[in-house]
């Protein structure tokens, strides 16, 4: 694959020369081989015509996923760069591979002068990837060479650690009669540097995640999350962009859950990890969401939100929404639920005497964990059936819908923002007509000789049909609120409206209003991210749903910002 190194390269430049210190993979057969090539006729004529027929072969210098056709030195004239290249990327592309590193100064310890120039060495660690390699991936092993150049050079500033593993792999080459790759097969038994370079190559291949100790001392750690989020994800390549995009979409009414035990993440920490993540793990719950984790926890939610990034970035971890009793899961699309499945038997024996299909096949609806629970059963029961969902969701084969809401109040579709016309708040003409009859002008209640006839005043009052000017108020205030609630509506959509019974209710038509012009009713917020927002609960928003079932159309979906944590994107 196009994540995974050709080969890990070792070069040193100083004032004794430049030279390929060590190569991870070597092969010791491959100049066994090119020697059994036959021999070229130093007497034998070259036809014209043939030379001009030959077709140019492309090279390639990639054999079985490992770097070929390349001498120690020609690698070695390569990577050996002035020092006005040092401590900057390095990029350079030959055939089909790509090299990529950061050349690193060092200042030798042992040498008498520090001011001399025959004290400073040029290392230079360099990553051998296919020329197929994104940027991103680029990028990650640029990074990678960066930290290991940094670490050599406090280990040569602390005890003279380069000068050391040099020397040794420099006598390795100068005993080794044939270049046969014998030399780093020596140098692989006496040199710590280059177990480490060994150990780095089969951890980026293998897992993606490095891990090592340099000289015994310092730890040094690494994510290639293209590569450690495929064995997940089912060969998924996951880029760092996406992973920061859907970060960026936490929020706090989402949860954690781990992919590996507790045990597990804290012994892969270092010992310089932060403390406040072991102290996050032991109140961990997927069944709580970040901010009760916070809460627990005794740190703040913005950090809690940092050490969540942290596991999901390292594979470790993923992201759901805590699990409830209203939560609803279906079986993922790509699930592997075939007879040869490897889940199978993992199931099986994290579950003693259940079956994986046996267990899964009721999600083949979307079902609720509510509906699941039996009030009946026993405690042990329910905590079996919580676990079960659990593993299930940290090898993805659930997928938990979320209920989202679109408003329709007509058969026209969804109303479109640019078209909704902003109408005043103006009082209705019944609303005047009745201001009017009930309270004459008060130029109309003056005598000739400009003073206050109160007495006809009470006299056109006692005339009244006091019990229907007070029917006919009523109505007309439950219009005024209703027109005042919906005022920057449409004229068609406030008769549909208008329609319902639960509009005649202040209460419900007032949420309905605040809800929909917050823009919860457009299909893009779910029933959870609603009740968190607008600190609502959910039987309120379902009871709001089902007076206005006429013009609020529901469906389920999965939530976007969890999305790419699945198999199914």
């Amino acid at each position: 694959m196009e994540v995974n190194p050709l080969s890990v390269i070792l070069v040193k430049s100083d004032s004794k020369g430049d030279r390929l210190l060590f190569r991870y993979p070597f092969q010791i057969q491959e100049n066994k081989e090119t020697s059994n090539r036959a021999r070229k006729n130093p007497y034998a004529l070259s036809v014209v015509e043939e030379s001009l027929q030959s077709v140019a072969v492309s090279s390639s210098n990639i054999n079985k996923g490992v770097l070929t056709g390349l001498s120690d030195e020609v690698l070695s004239s390569l990577f050996a760069v002035k020092t006005d290249l040092c401590d900057k990327k390095f990029e350079l592309k030959v055939n089909d591979v790509r090299f990529v590193s950061h050349p690193t100064l060092l200042q030798l310890q042992n040498e008498q002068s520090e001011k001399d120039d025959s004290g400073i060495m040029l290392i230079n660690i360099v990553f051998a990837l296919s020329a197929l390699a994104s940027h991103s991936v680029v990028r990650c092993y640029h990074d990678l060479s960066q930290r290991f150049g940094i670490i050599l050079r406090h280990e040569e500033k602390r005890c003279s650690f380069v000068s050391e593993q040099t020397q040794r792999m420099m006598t390795a080459h100068d005993e080794c009669t044939s270049n046969n790759g014998s030399a780093f097969q020596i140098i692989l038994e006496k040199c710590t540097l280059a177990n480490n370079i060994k150990k780095l190559y089969e951890d980026l291949s293998s897992t993606g995640l490095v891990n090592i100790i340099v000289n015994r001392w310092i730890s040094l750690t690494f994510c290639l999350p293209q590569k450690a989020h495929q064995w997940h994800l089912r060969g998924q390549t996951i880029e760092p962009e996406d992973i920061d995009r859907c970060l960026l979409a936490l929020r706090p009414y989402h949860s954690l859950l781990l992919l590996h035990p507790v045990e597990h993440i804290i012994d892969f920490t270092s010992l310089d990890s932060s403390p406040s993540l072991v102290k996050m793990l032991t109140q961990y719950s997927p069944m709580k969401n970040l901010q009760t984790l916070a809460a627990d926890s005794d740190l703040t939610l913005s950090h809690v939100f940092e050490l969540t990034a942290h596991l999901v970035y390292w594979a470790k971890a993923t992201v759901i929404f805590p699990v409830c009793a209203t939560n609803r899961y279906v079986i993922a699309s790509n699930a592997p639920l075939h007879h040869t499945s490897p889940l199978i038997e993992k199931f099986s024996k994290a579950f003693p005497g259940l079956h994986l299909i046996k267990a899964i096949h009721e999600f083949s609806v979307p079902t609720s964990l509510h509906s699941k629970l039996d009030p009946f059963s026993k405690p042990t029961l329910q905590s079996s059936l919580v676990q079960n969902i659990i593993w299930m969701l940290q090898h993805h084969l659930l997928l938990q819908l979320h209920t989202y809401i679109e408003y329709m109040p007509t058969d026209n579709g969804p109303p479109s923002l640019k078209d909704q016309k902003k109408i005043a708040k103006t009082p209705s003409p019944r609303t005047s007509s009745v201001l009017s009859a009930s309270f004459p002008d008060a130029s109309r209640t003056e005598s000739e000789s400009g003073a206050s006839t109160i007495s006809e005043a009470q006299e056109l009052m006692k005339h009244l049909n006091m019990e229907n000017a007070s029917f006919t108020s009523i109505e007309d205030d439950k219009q005024d609120y209703q027109e005042e609630l919906l005022v920057d509506f449409p004229d068609e959509e406030r008769n549909e409206i208008f329609k319902i019974p639960a509009t005649n209710t202040p209460e419900d038509l007032k949420l309905f209003a605040r809800l929909c012009r917050k823009g919860y009713f457009e299909g893009s917020h779910h029933i959870e991210e609603i009740m968190y927002l607008e600190n609502l609960r959910r039987s309120q928003l379902t009871q709001l749903l089902d007076k206005f079932r006429e013009i609020l159309i529901t469906y389920d979906s999965e939530d976007p910002a969890i999305a790419m944590f699945s198999c199914t994107t």
